[in-house]
């Protein structure tokens, strides 16, 4: 249990749920209610072993605080995830009713075991090791197979690998889905262009086989559709867009617009992670409070690559 001020809220409840739910209990010293409801939520943190921190904001020393929250009585409890208030209450609940609110957003232990294994999954893949990030990751879905940010980072390794097959029958479950998720659509694409690559009569053809056959039509949309696939099987992203930018900038219907519908693939697959929560990156709190330290964002590289071409894309369908 922490005690939280203006000086430290950043810390200690904005940022710190970006990787915990923060569970922040606004009390004051003459609170009766406040006195009986404090030792429960301690036992429980304890209980809950760093699946949930606990803070204490003293409303009457900090007001400005109180006022961003909109408290009007005390106790009050707001539970912060990713920077921001999702749910809460009012009173001096019992264990039991507190328990049933927390369970509703706080990860079970098996959910935290399979974050772990993602993480460290993502420092193998980052230190070139990708069998090995691979098994952790199947560890991770094993214990949180609902998680769907997982089970797209393991299939997308899975195709890297070429593990086409298994990556198919993971896959297909989520591809069955109404609506389809655009993530995993995307893996579908890129799946189907890895296959494609294996098979006659393309799997032999050299880009060099391909530009002279478009050369004699540059409406030969088979062929371009074909050489963009086999492109995107191969990784290069960049030319397999370019290439279907083409065919897309001539006849936006073709093929039942399968052209976009690949670029649309590739740009999921390029896009860079949503970066954690990051409250400078505002200029306010979770509350609305003003802070300095406001600045601009910078894109990477990936993403300056991604945001271009989803303009050229928009430019061409237009």
């Amino acid at each position: 249990m922490i005690n939280v001020t203006i000086e430290n809220f950043e810390t200690e409840v904005v940022a710190a749920s970006a990787t915990v739910p923060v569970l922040v209990d606004f009390w004051a010293p003459w609170c009766g209610p406040c006195k009986v409801i404090g030792p429960i939520l301690e036992t429980l943190e304890a209980e809950y072993e760093g699946r949930f921190k606990l803070v204490k904001i003293d409303s009457d020393e900090q007001q400005e605080l109180a006022q961003a929250f909109g408290i009007r009585s005390i106790p009050t409890c707001v539970l912060m995830v990713g920077g921001k208030p999702v749910d809460g209450f009012m009173g001096a609940k019992p264990a039991s009713e507190v328990k049933a609110f927390l369970d509703k957003h706080v990860p079970g232990e098996s959910a935290l075991d399979a974050a772990s294994d993602a993480d460290e999954a993502q420092a193998l893949l980052e230190a070139g090791d990708p069998q090995a990030a691979l098994a952790k990751l199947a560890d991770a879905l094993a214990l949180d197979p609902g998680n769907d940010e997982t089970r797209f980072e393991y299939v997308k390794l899975l195709i890297s690998l070429g593990g086409l097959e298994e990556a198919g029958a993971i896959l297909a479950p989520k591809l069955a889905e109404v609506p389809r998720k655009l993530a995993f659509d995307a893996l579908g694409h890129w799946l189907g262009a890895m296959v494609f690559s294996t098979k006659p009569p393309y799997d032999s053809w050299t880009v060099e086989q391909f530009d002279a056959q478009i050369a004699l039509n540059k409406r030969d949309f088979d062929t371009r559709f074909a050489k963009a696939r086999l492109l995107m099987a191969a990784g290069e992203w960049v030319a397999a867009m370019d290439e279907l930018l083409e065919i897309i900038m001539r006849d936006k219907k073709w093929g039942n617009e399968a052209p976009r519908k690949t670029m649309v693939a590739i740009l999921e697959l390029l896009t860079p992670p949503k970066p954690r929560v990051d409250p400078l990156a505002t200029g306010k709190t979770a509350g609305g409070i003003e802070i300095a330290g406001k600045s601009a964002a910078v894109l990477e590289p990936q993403a300056q690559l991604v945001a271009t071409y989803r303009r050229k894309l928009s430019m061409a369908l237009n």
